[in-house]
């Protein structure tokens, strides 16, 4: 009979190699300077954006018009104040939580869904797949721009709407990414063996299309949240954000452009820096993903 101690030693020479692998993972992401770049990036901006208001108190709801257009370090207020008397410093945190949380969730949204989608038509191929990817060829062709803004002026912007509408389009890119990764695992002898024994196509994208392209899945979600972000701060910018007293980034934009030839400089630079910051960060992280995966790839 094999005994505990025996079991145990089994266990921990499986596991072994799972820690080396994630080890290794790890010491190729710190080797890359601009990874561990974005990922300070993000970290600041978040702790910021969400823990900064908890010790920067300020009234975001309503308007004082006694203290409209105050320069910045005038009265208390660090980054001065806007048009209706708002604390910029305090509209940049609250704007900064909407730009984040839509883009997270936008990002994981399209993510999942593009995954999905792009693995079940990779796998089951044929007529499947080519209704399956003729949709998603017919929804790219037109530009994801012009069908979010179609869709901001049919319903009422709000956080949620925002997330379901960029997370509905933006799983096209995902799609297709996943998709040619299917076409190749699905090949493999192990799906093959699976098959034969009896396993059912939902298991096989489950068990082994999915979690073997969960490299390429991972590393194209961080580039999926840039974009929604960007696409958050466009739809914002064109009027078709949330609307007051929340906020987000690209309306502040908006707003700080035309208050720019004013000579109110200190309503635009704080927001468009603040956007070219959390999309660098999403940007350097998923080079730094991409460069693991590319390791364990090849030594696998």
């Amino acid at each position: 009979m094999t005994t505990t101690a025996e079991t145990a030693g089994a266990r921990d020479d499986d596991e072994a190699p799972v820690r080396g692998l994630w080890r290794q993972g790890a010491q190729v992401f710190c080797e890359n300077r601009l990874a561990l770049v974005g990922v300070a990036l993000f970290l600041l901006l978040a702790a910021v954006c969400f823990l900064g208001p908890l010790f920067y108190h300020t009234e975001q709801v309503h308007t004082d018009l006694a203290a409209v257009y105050l320069t910045p370090g005038t009265g208390g207020h660090p980054l001065g104040t806007d048009g209706v008397g708002y604390d910029q410093l305090g509209r940049l945190m609250l704007g900064g939580q909407t730009s984040i949380v839509v883009g997270l969730a936008a990002g994981i949204l399209a993510t999942v869904v593009g995954t999905v989608w792009g693995a079940v038509a990779g796998f089951a191929g044929g007529w499947v797949d080519a209704a399956m990817m003729r949709l998603v060829d017919a929804m790219m062709s037109i530009p994801s721009l012009f069908l979010f803004m179609l869709m901001a002026t049919i319903v009422t912007p709000s956080v949620p709407m925002l997330i379901l509408l960029i997370g509905a389009f933006a799983w096209l890119g995902p799609a297709r990414l996943v998709r040619g990764e299917a076409l190749t695992l699905r090949s493999r002898e192990y799906v093959q063996a699976m098959r034969s024994m009896g396993g059912t196509s939902g298991r096989a994208v489950r068990r082994h299309i999915i979690p073997n392209a969960i490299g390429t899945v991972i590393v194209n979600a961080t580039f999926q949240v840039a974009d929604a972000i960007l696409y958050v701060a466009y739809l914002s910018f064109l009027g078709l954000g949330v609307p007051p007293p929340a906020a987000n980034w690209g309306g502040m934009l908006s707003d700080g452009l035309a208050d720019t030839f004013s000579g109110h400089w200190w309503l635009l630079y704080p927001p468009g820096i603040a956007i070219i910051l959390i999309v660098l960060a999403f940007n350097f992280i998923g080079d730094g993903l991409r460069d693991v995966f590319e390791v364990r790839l090849r030594r696998r």
